[in-house]
C-alpha cells in the first residue's frame, strides 16, 4: 500500500507537528523513514509519474504541467495520461497477474485500462467527466459519495474559511472513497494521492511559518496541525485494512517552503531586448493572450513555482531569429544573466539555471532550453506581461504563499522493511524498484532509481 500526501513537509511531519501524528510516529518506529529527495523540477506532474515509473523528466519528456507540444509551433499543452509512454509499476505487476488499485495518482487523466481499479486525478475536468476504470465504477462511487471532488475550486482565494472546509471536503471523500475500494477490490497493490496537503500550503503558508515576509498570527495558525492531525487519522482508517503481509510507504512528491517573492521573467526579457510584443498591456495579462512579434523575439519564458526558458533558433522554431551556431553562446549567456538577477535591492538571492542535458542523462519531449529555479526555489517565475516591474510580491493566479522545496516525506513499515529507523538518500523515482523488489520481482532492467529495502 502506498498513501501518497502531495507536497506533505518534512520539517512539520517529523518535527513541528509529529505530536499530532501518532500513527506516522508508530510507523516510523516499526521501520524506516526520511526525506524523499524531489525531481528537478519538483513539481506534481511529472514527480509523481517518476515515482510510479523510476524514469526522470527527460526520459519521459514531462517537465511540468504544461509542455510545448513540438519546435514546429509555440503553444503550450497540459500533461495527461496520454503523455505517459513509459509502463508504470501497476502495468509492469499487471502483466504479471497483480491486481491493483490506483486512485487519485496524478497524471492519470484519461483513466487507462488496468489490471484493476483506477480513479483518476485532479487533472480530470470535472465530476461529468468518464474517470474511472472500469467505466461502471463512476456510478458506485457517484451513488454512495456524490460527485467526485476532483480539486479544491479556486484555491488560490482570499476567502480562507471557505477554502479551509472544501479542502477538509475533498480530503475526506477521498479517504472515504479509498475505504470502499480497499474492503471491495481484491487488491495486491493499492496506492492513492490525496492533494489536500498542497491546497493547504500554497492558501495558508503565511498563517503557519514564522519565517514568511507576510506572516499573520491569527486562528490559522492552528489549522496547520488541526489539518495534518486529521491526515495522520484517515491513515489510520486504512492502517485497518491491512495484515501482516502487507507493506506500507507513506510518501509525498515535494514539501514546501516560503516563497518571499516573485520574478517576472518575460517583463525582464522584454527590458533587456530578448522578447517583443506588438502591443504592451494596460494590466497584467498572460503571455499567451499578447501578440509577440515573433521576427524581433530571441527568447521568452513561462511561470510557475519554477521558470522555463525557450529560445527563438532559426531552423528549429517556425519564426527563429537566434543562429543555430550562436545557440550554445547565446544560451549560456542567458543562464548568466538569470542567475544574476537580484532581489528588488540588487542583492544575489542564488538563482540556479540548469541546461537539461546537465540534468537528465537522456532528454526527450520539447524541453525548454533552462530550467530556472529563482532564488533556488524561494521565488517563483511569474510569466504574466504588463506587471510593471521585474520584482512582485503579488501572483499573478491569485494568493499563494508558498513553493515547492526539493524533499518529500518517506515512512516505510511492514513485511519485507528492517527496523532501521532513519534512512538517508532516498529519492522519489527509488518508489517504483523498492515495489517491485517487495514483491519478490527483479524490476526491468530500463527502470531507474534504486531499491530502499
Amino acid at each position: 500500500m502506498v498513501i501518497g500526501l502531495d507536497c506533505a513537509e518534512p520539517s512539520l511531519v517529523f518535527d513541528r507537528y509529529s505530536r499530532v501524528m501518532p500513527n506516522l510516529r508508530r510507523l516510523a518506529r516499526r521501520g524506516r523513514w526520511g526525506l524523499l529527495r524531489s525531481t528537478i523540477p519538483p513539481i506534481t506532474v511529472p514527480a509523481w509519474t517518476c515515482m510510479v515509473t523510476g524514469a526522470d523528466p527527460g526520459e519521459l519528456g514531462v517537465y511540468g504541467f504544461r509542455n510545448r507540444k513540438g519546435y514546429g509551433g509555440y503553444e503550450m499543452s497540459f500533461a495527461t495520461s496520454a503523455s505517459v509512454t513509459v509502463p508504470r509499476v501497476w502495468d509492469v505487476l499487471g502483466d504479471l497477474g497483480l491486481r491493483s488499485t490506483v486512485l487519485f495518482v496524478p497524471q492519470t487523466y484519461p483513466p487507462t485500462p488496468i489490471h484493476g481499479s483506477m480513479v483518476s486525478c485532479f487533472l480530470t475536468p470535472g465530476p461529468d467527466s468518464e474517470y474511472t476504470h472500469p467505466p461502471e465504477l463512476k456510478g458506485t462511487l457517484r451513488s454512495q459519495f456524490g460527485d467526485y471532488i476532483v480539486d479544491v475550486a479556486d484555491f488560490r482565494t482570499d476567502d480562507k474559511e471557505r477554502l479551509l472546509r472544501d479542502i477538509h471536503a475533498m480530503s475526506r471523500q477521498h479517504f472515504a472513497m479509498a475505504r470502499h475500494m480497499l474492503a471491495k477490490d481484491d487488491w495486491d497493490f493499492f496506492m492513492m494521492v490525496d492533494m489536500g496537503c498542497d491546497r493547504f500550503h500554497h492558501a495558508f503558508w503565511k498563517y503557519i511559518a514564522e519565517d514568511h515576509p507576510k506572516f499573520e498570527r491569527t486562528a490559522f495558525l492552528e489549522a496547520g496541525p488541526e489539518y495534518y492531525a486529521y491526515l495522520d487519522r484517515e491513515i489510520g482508517t486504512l492502517l485497518e485494512h491491512l495484515d501482516d503481509g502487507t507493506t506500507l510507504l507513506v510518501v509525498s512528491d515535494h514539501g514546501a517552503r516560503t516563497m518571499k517573492g516573485g520574478i517576472c521573467i518575460n517583463e525582464w526579457l522584454i527590458r533587456n531586448g530578448y522578447l517583443t510584443l506588438r502591443e504592451m498591456p494596460a494590466a497584467p495579462t498572460p503571455l499567451g493572450k499578447v501578440e509577440i512579434d515573433w521576427s524581433r523575439t530571441r527568447a521568452w519564458g513561462e511561470g510557475g513555482y519554477y521558470g522555463r526558458l525557450f529560445m527563438n533558433v532559426q531552423g528549429r522554431e517556425p519564426q527563429g531569429v537566434v543562429p543555430a551556431g550562436e545557440y550554445s553562446r547565446r544560451r549560456d549567456e542567458l543562464k548568466a544573466a538569470m542567475e544574476a538577477i537580484g532581489d528588488e535591492k540588487g542583492k544575489p538571492i542564488g538563482t540556479v539555471a540548469l541546461r537539461p542535458e546537465d540534468v537528465y542523462p537522456v532528454v526527450r519531449g520539447t524541453p525548454p532550453d533552462l530550467i530556472v529555479l529563482f532564488g533556488n526555489l524561494d521565488w517563483r517565475s511569474v510569466g504574466s506581461v504588463g506587471m510593471g516591474a521585474i520584482h512582485t510580491f503579488e501572483n499573478d493566479t491569485g494568493p499563494d504563499d508558498a513553493n515547492h522545496s526539493w524533499d518529500g516525506i518517506l515512512v516505510m513499515a511492514g513485511a519485507g522493511v528492517p527496523p532501521d529507523g532513519r534512512i538517508e538518500g532516498a529519492e522519489v523515482r527509488d518508489v517504483a524498484r523498492t515495489v517491485l523488489r517487495l514483491f519478490g520481482l527483479d524490476p526491468p532492467a530500463w527502470m531507474g532509481g534504486k531499491e530502499l529495502v
